[in-house]
This record gives C-alpha cells, sequence and structure tokens, in this order.
C-alpha cells in the first residue's frame, strides 16, 4: 500500500482540499476539519472502499493488515450512527480480542464522538466497580472483550437488546483465540436488524462463519498485503544460536532504537528482558500473567520513550499497538505462520519502514523454511549483521513524569464522574453530520435532549496515548519526505 503524500506545509487552500479528502467519501466537514487538526489529512485505501457504504448502513467486511486505518474506518461511522443509552444498554458493541486493543479503540472513540456520547472499555484483570457504575449512567459504545462482557451479562449488569451496531475487529485473532463461541452468543444477543462491520486479517474459514451467518449482503474490501502484516518491513532471517540471542538482541536494539521482542514463553519473556537490563538495555515484559495495571504501565513506559524495548509473547502481540516501532525481534521462532504475521506487524505500520528478524537455530532452519513458504516469501539464513541495520540516534531516557492509571471502564470526566477532560468541542458537536434517524447537523437516533451544547477542543479530546490506527495514519501524513 502507497501511503499518502506526506503534508509537512501547507497553505490554506491545500488545507481545504486535504479536508474534503475525506469530505468526499460522506466525513462530515466539522469531522473532517478535527481529523486535519489531528494531522490525519488524506484517507488510507480502506477508508475510502468502506466509509461510504458504512455511513449509509450496510454490512461492510474489511480485509486489512494493522495500521492501515481500521479503526477510523469503523470508529467514523460507528460514533456518527450511534443512539443514546439507557442504564445498562448499550446501543453500539465493539468487541476485540486484547484488553490493550480494547482500550487503544476506546481512546480513539472518545476523541470521534461528540460531548454527550460516552465510550467505555470492558476487560478483565481489573475490578468490576467502575465497569458497572459506567454501565449504571449509560453507555453508547460498549468496546469489550468477549470473556468479561459475558460475564457482565451473565450478572445481569448488561443488556445487548438494544445494540443495533456491532463491530468486530481482528475477528481472526478472535477465532484464534478460542472465542468464536463467545461471540456467537454475543451478536445473538444483540437487537434485529442491526449494522454489522467486520475487520479480520483473514476472511476465510472460521471468520466466514461470522460473515455467512450475521451478516447482511456485506460490502467486502480486501486490501493489498493483509495476508502478510507488516510487508513494507525488511525481512530478515539471521543464524543465531540461543546462547547468543539475548547479546544479538541488545545490539540490535542498542542499534535500531525502539524494538518489540517476541519470545514463546511467559518466564522466558521475564528472563530475556531481565538479561537485556544486565546489559544496559531498558525493557519491560508483556504477557498474560501480567495485571492489567503492569501491561498498561510497560506499554505507557515504551510509548513515552522510558524503555527501549518490549519483550512480549504471542498473547500480547495483538495488543501491542504503537507507533514508531523500528524493529520486531523474532527471538522464539512462531509456531504458526499466522503469529509471524501478526508479530512482524507490530512495525512497518502505514507504509513506514521498519524491520523484522528472526532468529533461526541450526534445528529451526526446516520448521522456518516450510512456514515461510506458505506465507509465500522469499527464505534466506544470513549471519548476523547488526552494523547493517538503519541507525537510531543514542538512547537518552525522558526525565520520569506520572504515568497513567488503568481503569477499565469509567474514568474521571465521563457521563458518570463529571466533565470530560476540560469538556466538549467547539460548537455542540459536529456541524453537517447526516446520522440514523436525524438530518444533516440533527440529532442522533433516539437522541436525548442535551441542552444548551457545550464547548472544547477539536480533534484532541482526550487522546491518551494515540497510538490505535489513526496514530499510525497521522504519523504517516504529518512527517515530511525526508523524515520518512
Amino acid at each position: 500500500m502507497n501511503p499518502p503524500i506526506p503534508t509537512a506545509s501547507v497553505d490554506a487552500q491545500d488545507q481545504e482540499t486535504e479536508q474534503n479528502g475525506f469530505e468526499a467519501i460522506g466525513v462530515p466537514a466539522g469531522l473532517a476539519k478535527s481529523l486535519f487538526k489531528r494531522g490525519i489529512t488524506a484517507p488510507f485505501p480502506i477508508q475510502i472502499a468502506t466509509l461510504p457504504p458504512a455511513l449509509e448502513g450496510r454490512d461492510v467486511c474489511g480485509r486489512a493488515p494493522t495500521g492501515s486505518g481500521k479503526t477510523l474506518a469503523f470508529g467514523i461511522p460507528l460514533m456518527m450512527r450511534v443512539g443514546r443509552a439507557r442504564p445498562n444498554h448499550p446501543r453500539a458493541l465493539v468487541l476485540a480480542p486484547t484488553r490493550e486493543l480494547a482500550a487503544q479503540i476506546t481512546e480513539e472513540l472518545r476523541q470521534l464522538g461528540d460531548s454527550e456520547q460516552t465510550v467505555e472499555a470492558f476487560y478483565g484483570g481489573v475490578g468490576f466497580g467502575n465497569q458497572l457504575r459506567a454501565l449504571r449512567n449509560g453507555v453508547d459504545v460498549a468496546v469489550a472483550c468477549p470473556g468479561r462482557l459475558a460475564d457482565l451479562i451473565n450478572q445481569g449488569h448488561v443488556h445487548l437488546n438494544e445494540v443495533d451496531l456491532v463491530v468486530l475487529d481482528e475477528a481472526d485473532r478472535m477465532a484464534d483465540m478460542g472465542f468464536l463461541h463467545e461471540v456467537k452468543r454475543l451478536l445473538d444477543a444483540c437487537a434485529l436488524p442491526r449494522q454489522t462491520l467486520l475487520f479480520s486479517a483473514t476472511l476465510d474459514g472460521d471468520v466466514d462463519v461470522i460473515i455467512k451467518r450475521y451478516m447482511k449482503n456485506p460490502v467486502r474490501h480486501e486490501e493489498a498485503g493483509a495476508d502478510s502484516e507488516g510487508d513494507t518491513a525488511e525481512h530478515m532471517f539471521w543464524a543465531v544460536e540461543r546462547a547468543d540471542r539475548v547479546e544479538m538482541t541488545a545490539q540490535i536494539v542498542a542499534r535500531t532504537g525502539p524494538t518489540v521482542v517476541f519470545c514463546r514463553t511467559k518466564r522466558g519473556a521475564d528472563r530475556v528482558a531481565k538479561q537485556l537490563e544486565q546489559r544496559g538495555v531498558r525493557a519491560v515484559a508483556i504477557h498474560g500473567d501480567r495485571s492489567q495495571s503492569q501491561r498498561e504501565r510497560a506499554l505507557e513506559q515504551f510509548r513515552q520513550g522510558r524503555a527501549q524495548a518490549i519483550v512480549a509473547t504471542d498473547v500480547a502481540a495483538r495488543g501491542i499497538h504503537v507507533d514508531g516501532v523500528a524493529c520486531v525481534i523474532h527471538f522464539d521462532p512462531s509456531e504458526d505462520p499466522k503469529d509471524y504475521v501478526h508479530r512482524s506487524g507490530r512495525t512497518g505500520r502505514a507504509g513506514a519502514a521498519g524491520s523484522v528478524i528472526s532468529f533461526v537455530g541450526r534445528d529451526q532452519r526446516r520448521d522456518m523454511n516450510q512456514q515461510q513458504r506458505s506465507l509465500k516469501r522469499k527464505f534466506e539464513i544470513v549471519d548476523a549483521n547488526p552494523a547493517g541495520l538503519p541507525e537510531a540516534p543514542p538512547f537518552v531516557a525522558p526525565p520520569a513524569r506520572p504515568e497513567r492509571s488503568g481503569s477499565g471502564g469509567g474514568r474521571p470526566g465521563s457521563r458518570n464522574g463529571g466533565s470530560r477532560n476540560g469538556g466538549a468541542r467547539n460548537g455542540g458537536g459536529r456541524p453537517g453530520g447526516q446520522r440514523k434517524g436525524g438530518r444533516p447537523g440533527g440529532p442522533r437516533k433516539g437522541a436525548r435532549s442535551s441542552g444548551s451544547g457545550s464547548s472544547g477542543n477539536s480533534g484532541s479530546g482526550n487522546s491518551g496515548s494515540g497510538n490505535s490506527g489513526s496514530g499510525s495514519q497521522r504519523a504517516s501524513q504529518g512527517r515530511s519526505s525526508a523524515a520518512r
């Protein structure tokens, strides 16, 4: 996928043209302007293909790699069309496979919505208190992992019979993780008729079952390179035996900068992170045995540049959505081709450059060859050569600053807790938006009276990390050609 032309500096006429890129595919002028102010200036191919039918209320299924702009592709129509919720009865549901992805989708949707819309995340690893308070106050859009949502339903805290807009993000990963049965139960509990948007790296197998059973004449879009996430990155296969891998990893991180290292086991991830620290590399581990607060803290340290490397397991592969990852290291080769694709997709996002390095021992060559052949990727084992990698500036840790604490539902400034981090956006919402059941600029479907409108910023919102789907788009479009 060719990235849009960078827009380092533009005059007023150029700005209007860039904003009209989103307006031309049906995005209201006010929201297009908000996106522009965030540095998101031109739609990506998947957005061009899927936004118009999604805004019309049609079902859409898209096959696209990480970093292709999927979050905006479903987030814009979702926030434009969602109705207002009663207590414990969400109006829209987004299902995601991991806690981190759910949290990042939530942050992005909050930026796209207006001041009166509420978006909350529901996942395990945190207490129920904040999540239950949010539900009692009414949640327009629930972003959830299937397991925690099922628990809340079984306890009688959530009812999905008024959900008429559903998004399945990374549906193939949910199937791989064994959530397919639960996903079906959740979809069966939602309202009919409804609109369903599905995005996945593959549209066959278990995902095709969902499409055929739960989607009505969907518009299909398949992005080039969707079967090979991170295909803009350079993939290398280095002959490195196990005893030499930690030292080689330390050299690579020192050379390339921000790096994600994948290990096969939780214990292995902890061990490698500790050994890298002993070699002067600031590293944090993330895996399923870490609490949600520990996982969020590790990601935040990496985003802030206070950690040079994240050492993760495959379970965490889909949850790491951070822009600017220079390199992915397969410390332990993945057992499944899909895991190789998902791991590698942490770099080379949105057309950016990146390096993917696999360590291959003598006893792993045959398996690696078979795996890469199944991915139709050229496979050649070469000697390790860290000096040949792109060189990043020397690492200098920024000054420590307070870290965000994870809430997992409910947050300061939501409707259940007061104003939203400084309030709403200028002019009481987006001008010109066609919402379901309303005219341009009118109320959402089933909207409650919101009074006199509200004020605040445009597009910056409660940005959090800003590392979800549009973060890659913002990074891709906001840099000069030289910086790329």
